[in-house]
Parts: C-alpha cells; sequence; structure tokens
C-alpha cells in the first residue's frame, strides 16, 4: 500500500505541474487520469500477489518464470495499457462514442503516465561503452545509435502494423459476433480440430534429416525469443470470460478436450513497455537478447549471469551440480526445492529438482534439458583449456572469451548447418546470402511475426516419441523409449536412467518427424498437452493460433504480400500453393474467407520447396529474420575484428557432433548432426571428427 500511495502522489504532482502541457484537444481531465491510474496500480499489484499461488501457478508458471527484471517491466507495461483502456472506457460512456486512446491523450500525457508507471525512460545513445570488448548480457549497446535493438526487455519488433478489433489492444476474436469478410473468425479449437489434429496414420519420417534438426531448431528458438504473459493469472483458470490479462480458449460443444468446461485458460502475453508516445497500440516483450549469443546458457540479466557461474573458480567456470555425476562429466545446477515430476516410488531424500540454466525452459523436454547440459560443458571444457594456455589470464578474461567462443559456435551451427536445411538453399541465397560486414542501420530485434508463428513451424515436427538407443544405435535394453509426455519435465530420466549418451544417440540416429498436410502435429501436442498448474490437457495448435490473435498479427495473406507474393484470393489460388484439393476445402469451409486465414496455419499448409522443410511465406520470414540476426550484431562472429582471421578459421572447423564427442559418452558420430544416418555406415569414430586448435587463441603477449 506504501508504493501504491508514492506513486499515487507523485501522479497527483505530475498532474498539478503539469496541467498546461496537456493539448488543446485532450478529451479526459486531470482527475479521471489520477483515478484510473490508481485502480491500475491496485489491480495488477493485488493480481500479481495471487499470480504464483503455488496451489494454482505449480510447474509451468515456474518452469517460465521471467527474470526479476523482467517482471518488474511487465508490471509497469500492464499498469500503463491498463490505464490507457480504463481512460478509453470511462471516457467513451462519458461522451457517448467510441473513443481511441489517442484522441483522448496528447503524446507527452501518454508517455509521462508510462514513466509514472515505472516504464523506463529512452536509453541515451551516449551511455554506451566506446570501447566495449565482449557483448553485454542484456544485449543493450550492440547498437551504439539505438541501444534497445535485439536487447532483452525490449518490444518484438514489427514488420507490418498489429491488427487489433479497438486498433490499439483488443486481440482478433475479442468481441463475440465481430465479422472478418463477412464471417466470424473460426474458433482457434476448432481449426486445430479441423486442420492440425493428428489422423490415426503412423507417423511419416523424414528421409533427410534427424531428429536433432527439430531439437536444435526449439533450443535456438529459446536463445533469440521468449515472451513473458500477463502476472496475475490465477484468475484466469477461473473464468470464461474475455477480461485482462484472461483470453480463454473457447471450446467447441461437442469438443470433449475438457469435458464440461466451456472453455480452456490462456493468458495474454505481457505488453512491452515502447511506443507509448507513438501509436499507442499493444505490443509485446522479448525478455531475452534477440542475438544468436548463447544466452540459453549465459541468461540474459546481470543477476541470473552471476547466479550460473562458478566465481569460487580462478578459471571462469560455469556453476554444475554437486550432487549427481554422468559418468564422470557433470549436469546442470538444479534449484530446490522445485515442481519436476519425480520418479514413481521415490522418497524426499532422491528427489531430482529442476535444472537451472540461461533459459528458465531448460526442463520442459529432455532433449532441451541435453542440449543446455552439453554447452555448459562445453564452456567448461574451452575455459580450463584456455586457463592453461594462459595463465596470465584472469578468471573474469577467460569466462568471457569462452563465452564469446561459445556465443559464435551458436551462430556458427545455427546459420551454416541448420538454416539452410529448413528454409532451403535456394532461399537461403535469396533471403540471406553471403556475410557481407555489420550494418548498423539493420534492426536486429526478433519480430513478432517470427517468433509467433513462423518459428513456430518446428511444432509440427514435433516427435510423439523419444527412442533411447544403446552404443550400437539400437533400442537401449534397459532404457526404454519414452511418450513425448514422459519428457515433460523429468530431469530424474537423465540423472537415475543412462545420462545424456542414450537421448543424444536417438538424437543422431533416428529421423525427424516429417509434417504432411495430412499429419501436422501429434495428438500428444493437440490433445494431451502437459501444463501442471492447468487440471485439463491443452492444445499447442490452439494456444498457438490464440497467441497470433492476441498479438495482433495480421493474417496470412498480408504477410504474403508483405513477401512479395500475390495474394491469395480463390480456391484456386490457395490451390497452387497447397496443393491438396482436401486442405484447401476444409481450409475454405472453416475461414469463409482467404483473407482471415492465420499466419500460422497458412504457412504450415503450404508446399515446401525442394530440400526445404518450410512453404516459401516462412521461408522468407524466416531469412529475413536471420539475415537481421547477423547483418545487425556488431559482434557477429564473422566481422573483422572480433576474431583473428586465425581464429575464424578454427570455429569454422568446430561442429556439433565435435561437441558431443567431448562432452558426453557417445564415441561414434555422423559429420552432421542434422542429417539423417544410418549406422554404423554413416557414422565416424569422434576421433576422425574435426576439432578447432585452441593455439590461435593463445596470447603472446
Amino acid at each position: 500500500m506504501a508504493g501504491v500511495l508514492t506513486r499515487l502522489t507523485s501522479v497527483l504532482m505530475f498532474c498539478a505541474a503539469s496541467t498546461d502541457s496537456f493539448h488543446s484537444s485532450q478529451l479526459v481531465p486531470e482527475s479521471l487520469i489520477i483515478s484510473s491510474f490508481q485502480e491500475s496500480l491496485q489491480t495488477v499489484d493485488a493480481a500479481a500477489s495471487r499470480g504464483f499461488d503455488p496451489q494454482l501457478s505449480h510447474m509451468y508458471a515456474l518452469s517460465r518464470r521471467p527474470a526479476s527484471e523482467t517482471q518488474h517491466l511487465s508490471r509497469s507495461a500492464e499498469i500503463f495499457h491498463l490505464t490507457l483502456g480504463l481512460l478509453k472506457e470511462k471516457a467513451s460512456r462519458r461522451h457517448e462514442r467510441s473513443l481511441a486512446v489517442s484522441e483522448l491523450l496528447s503524446a507527452e500525457a501518454a508517455e509521462r503516465i508510462a514513466n509514472l508507471s515505472g516504464c523506463p525512460r529512452a536509453l541515451h545513445p551516449g551511455t554506451c561503452a566506446k570501447d566495449g570488448k565482449y557483448r553485454s548480457i542484456s544485449g543493450v549497446c550492440n547498437n551504439r545509435k539505438n541501444p534497445l535493438w535485439g536487447a532483452a526487455n525490449a518490444g518484438l519488433a514489427r514488420w507490418l502494423p498489429a491488427e487489433y478489433e479497438d486498433g490499439e489492444n483488443q486481440p482478433k476474436g475479442w468481441n463475440a459476433g465481430r465479422r472478418y469478410r463477412g464471417f466470424q473468425l473460426p474458433l482457434v479449437r476448432e481449426v486445430s480440430n479441423k486442420m492440425v489434429g493428428s489422423s490415426s496414420m503412423a507417423v511419416p519420417e523424414d528421409s533427410s534429416y534427424s531428429q536433432m534438426l527439430v531439437d536444435w531448431g526449439q533450443y535456438i528458438d529459446h536463445d533469440i525469443s521468449f515472451t513473458p504473459q500477463s502476472s496475475g493469472r490465477s484468475r484466469c483458470l477461473q473464468t470464461c470470460s474475455n477480461a485482462e490479462p484472461c483470453f480463454p480458449v473457447q471450446i467447441p460443444k461437442d469438443d470433449k478436450l475438457s469435458g464440461s468446461k466451456s472453455c480452456l485458460p490462456f493468458f495474454r502475453s505481457s505488453p512491452a513497455c515502447v511506443n507509448v508516445h507513438a501509436a499507442l497500440q499493444r505490443q509485446q516483450m522479448n525478455s531475452v537478447s534477440s542475438f544468436i549469443d548463447a544466452s540459453s546458457v549465459y541468461g540474459s540479466s546481470a543477476a541470473l549471469e552471476e547466479s550460473l557461474r562458478n566465481l569460487s573458480s580462478a578459471e571462469g567456470l560455469l556453476a554444475v551440480s554437486g550432487q549427481y555425476s554422468d559418468g564422470g562429466r557433470p549436469y546442470l545446477p538444479s534449484a530446490g526445492p522445485s515442481a519436476c515430476l519425480q520418479e514413481p516410488g521415490s522418497g524426499p531424500a532422491e528427489r531430482v529438482e529442476c535444472f537451472t540454466a540461461g533459459d528458465s525452459r531448460v526442463n520442459e523436454i529432455l532433449p532441451l534439458s541435453v542440449l543446455h547440459t552439453l554447452w555448459v560443458r562445453e564452456h567448461n571444457r574451452l575455459a580450463g583449456r584456455l586457463a592453461r594456455l594462459n595463465p596470465r589470464w584472469g578468471s573474469e578474461v577467460i569466462y568471457q572469451e569462452t563465452r564469446k567462443i561459445i556465443g559464435a559456435l551458436h551462430q556458427i551451427i545455427t546459420m551454416r548447418d541448420y538454416v539452410p536445411k529448413i528454409m532451403g538453399r535456394e532461399a537461403f541465397e535469396e533471403y540471406i546470402g553471403p556475410y557481407s560486414g555489420y550494418d548498423e542501420s539493420v534492426n536486429p530485434s526478433v519480430s513478432n511475426v517470427f517468433s509467433t508463428a513462423a518459428f513456430r513451424f518446428g511444432h509440427v515436427t514435433i516427435s510423439p516419441i523419444l527412442r533411447r538407443l544403446n552404443e550400437s544405435f539400437q533400442e537401449h535394453q534397459r532404457f526404454s523409449s519414452l511418450s513425448l509426455q514422459q519428457t515433460f519435465f523429468s530431469p530424474w530420466r537423465l540423472v537415475r536412467e543412462g545420462g545424456l549418451d542414450p537421448v543424444l544417440r536417438a538424437l543422431l540416429g533416428r529421423p525427424a518427424a516429417l509434417q504432411n498436410q495430412e499429419h501436422l502435429m501429434t495428438e500428444d501436442l493437440t490433445q494431451r498437452l502437459l501444463v501442471l498448474n492447468i487440471p485439463d490437457s491443452l492444445d499447442l495448435a490452439a494456444l498457438n493460433l490464440q497467441r497470433g490473435r492476441d498479438h495482433g498479427l495480421p493474417g496470412y495473406n498480408d504477410w504474403r504480400a508483405f513477401c512479395g507474393f500475390g495474394r491469395v484470393e480463390s480456391r484456386s489460388d490457395l490451390m497452387e500453393v497447397v496443393g491438396s484439393g482436401d486442405s484447401v476445402q476444409k481450409v475454405m469451409d472453416v475461414y469463409g474467407h482467404p483473407d482471415n486465414i492465420d499466419v500460422w496455419l497458412g504457412g504450415l499448409l503450404e508446399r515446401p520447396a525442394s530440400g526445404a522443410r518450410t512453404g516459401p511465406l516462412f521461408a522468407c520470414l524466416i531469412g529475413k529474420q536471420m539475415k537481421a540476426l547477423r547483418e545487425g550484431d556488431r559482434f557477429w562472429w564473422e566481422r573483422p575484428g572480433v576474431f583473428s582471421p586465425k581464429q575464424r578459421q578454427e570455429l569454422q572447423t568446430h561442429s556439433l557432433s565435435r561437441v558431443i564427442c567431448d562432452n558426453s559418452g557417445v564415441t561414434e558420430v555422423p559429420l552432421d548432426a542434422f542429417r539423417r544416418s544410418s549406422y554404423p555406415e554413416d557414422f565416424v569414430s569422434c576421433g576422425n571428427v574435426p576439432s578447432m586448435d585452441l593455439e590461435a587463441w593463445r596470447d603472446h603477449l
């Protein structure tokens, strides 16, 4: 309450001191601003105090809980946007007509309310150091002229303006009965049931690529984007009405997913503290740095980074578990007590707590935990070698130099080995092409459409089964295959059931699931998605569609036009890009008009180009994003001066297969970890896998 009174006093002082600063066109009196601000502040703080009730917000909330700095900024943005909404509602009633916020407030008044809400002021370029040798942990000041481009807790980039039902905040589908091109938008669960849900057919296998391609995509997605959800989510578990921050997924009457309930809970993404003086449209936040910088290993905030380090080490090491060992190799440190699942029948003394890492989603599925663990081991391996090579270096220099190398390897593996496979070599050359240097005019921030739609193409390639393989790459005798559900939030399965090696062999030796129009997503994701703070099964396809509407993403046709493709105006046009008459019939029956198609679904339905795993639209959007992440990164590994020519040469010899060889018990690997490989003919001994020579990092001073 003291905080509320202090903030309210500030508002009163602001209003008293700045009456003359409001434009004459402003339609709201200061008293209305004060009351709306006070109401918003109390509402957000009261909701937040209930938001992490351990009885309601158990597993999922904890596993995806953003850093404290992000939570603070989310709270500030929610106060600001709720205040704008209340002002709009009250003023519209007073004037007996619908009003936009931009009609009510001057830009100066809106910006002052944002500041009072706790939104930070713009960062002045002059605050950026001129001689920083290493990238900041948050990504701030990567671009010295625009310090927040790509930084953690900044807004997702908008490549097209948001489309909200009230022009400013309300998601598509918020107002019942609203029509688009003569049709109501279909319920997202209806779209999932008719267009996405798996048939009874067997999951097709990818003839070219391994399961590692799928899991690297999820891992690197977590390195560059994380949109936090609004605070005060617990009340969304008890309502089927659209009321901030709740935007529940409505369930068709004949749908059995939720039993007797008419909806499933959905929490809106937290707004971001950006653009308050411009369109006043709701924007969403990226709580991690946009750059491919291994923030999944090191975090995106100073506090998290420090907590992940072994500060007692003279070798710049990362912290590891002191409790468990994987054949002499370390696991990630644990956070306890935690809500991770436990081995059936185990007692309190046998608990295996959630792992901690640079990204809070580390425990979501076992392959993610495995990849996180690999890179922490690789950091410590390289740091130890650099320390022996350069005995004069202190722990901080060793840590930073190792972090720099690990970040470069993430960039190389992603851009050289991963991206061309998913978008196709031809599209890669068209949209990305060879590196031409750093361009300070390029905004590298992850875009809303990339994070919320295009890069979620990978959800349809998730396999319903995780195999575990022995040294001969056959089904493991002791550790059987797991259903997807059994891999959720279960670090105990690594600690108690064979460590990383059986899972790594499966990622290398098993094919990826192949998306096609008859099998877009496994039923474990559309019918049995596990989220433990919610008592019902969820539907990932419906959640993806609802998230796109929550973010106000323009539709499929608008993004086709953005990429220079022709708009789909008819069934015959759809047939050209989709290629399946049955899919065209279903999508038109569901949406009524091509302009209404959600971008995530439209992109998925397009036929992939030869050698690609995405259609033309997603290839364009992914390509544009990856090029921006490369050209707009002042610390990109290829930029002259970031590494020496000899160091760049050595970095290119390294590979994900080499990282596996050096940090696990796997002794045979394919040279390309993402290629589908048959054992033993496509595998080589780790002794024959090239490795970089760290002599290039010897300090001769």
